[in-house]
């Protein structure tokens, strides 16, 4: 999920600039080269082909349509052998022993934000999706953006019948229900995205920050402690001052998959990941490329065939 926040998010695109001289080779998990039938990135060049034999007899019996436990997963790494999940998706008490993200400002990491982190979770103390969705063999998910791609499309019911539901900033749902459904499990936004009128969030769904800048993690502290927001804090619009969830209800999102998703999957440089004054920049062909990866190798489904 965290992957597809990053490539379906949409901020100011400015371009990312590539070192015309750089060589890039691919390595599966075990560090061992990639043959010529992968691309620079390590994503396998032929995604039209068969399952592999050993996933075709593994999900044989499984009906069209059905929910197949580690499918997506077996699926991703057939066409994509780096592929790895060692982190969680939200994080937890543990989240200093992550080396990855204590090496990056966010939104790839959390340096310099260790005390307002461990401040925040001290009183949300819940670190993974609801004991209901937690004891589910096997989870469907889906995430739906902000465009009017879903206009007229009256994919609302089949919405609704994910599992997870995760909606993105100040996606509305009321008065749009027949197009983009009535559920929502999990709703990922930032301090600017987050919904400022208190009635226009879903009573059953999960709050999750997804820290762009430094200014995210304390508007999270003022939020989950009910302190006042100010205005001046450094934002570059108007905030969300109250969320109307309780502390148990709130997640942050691991910055590890943003971090992985930008430099792994879409092959963005490490240095340029920041530009003045801490923004951080959108490339959005490479973007529509990984997205379309998915799409037909069917890591994923595109509903609206928006992609």
């Amino acid at each position: 999920l965290g992957f597809l926040y990053y490539s379906a998010w949409k901020l100011h695109l400015l371009q990312w600039e590539e070192d015309s001289n750089s060589v890039v080779l691919s390595f599966d998990s075990a560090g061992q080269t990639l043959g010529s039938e992968y691309d620079r990135l390590g994503f396998l060049l032929n995604l039209d082909s068969k399952l592999p034999a050993e996933l075709a007899t593994k999900y044989a019996n499984f009906s069209e349509g059905a929910c197949k436990p580690g499918y997506a997963s077996a699926l991703m790494t057939a066409i994509f052998p780096r592929f790895s999940k060692p982190a969680p998706m939200f994080l937890d008490d543990s989240f200093r022993k992550w080396a990855r993200i204590r090496e990056f400002v966010p939104p790839f990491g959390i340096k310099g934000q260790d005390n307002l982190i461990k401040a925040i979770l001290s009183v949300t103390k819940e670190y993974r999706l609801t004991p209901a969705l937690d004891s589910l063999r096997c989870r469907r998910c889906i995430i739906v953006g902000n465009g009017g791609v879903l206009a007229n499309k009256s994919l609302g019911s089949r919405i609704d019948d994910y599992d997870i539901v995760v909606r993105l900033n100040s996606a509305p749902v009321k008065g749009f229900e027949k197009d983009v459904g009535s559920k929502t499990t999990l709703r990922i936004t930032y301090p600017e995205g987050a919904m400022q009128r208190p009635e226009q969030y879903e009573r059953d769904s999960l709050f999750v920050l997804a820290g762009f800048k430094w200014q995210d993690f304390k508007w999270l502290k003022y939020i989950v402690y009910k302190e006042r927001v100010s205005a001046s804090d450094g934002f570059w619009k108007s905030v969300a001052t109250r969320v109307p969830k309780e502390p148990p209800e709130i997640r942050i999102l691991n910055p590890y998959f943003i971090q992985e998703a930008a430099f792994t999957l879409i092959g963005l440089p490490f240095n340029n990941g920041l530009m003045g004054r801490g923004s951080w920049t959108h490339n959005i062909q490479r973007e529509k490329e990984f997205l379309r990866k998915l799409v037909k190798a069917r890591v994923i489904t595109d509903l609206s065939s928006g992609i």
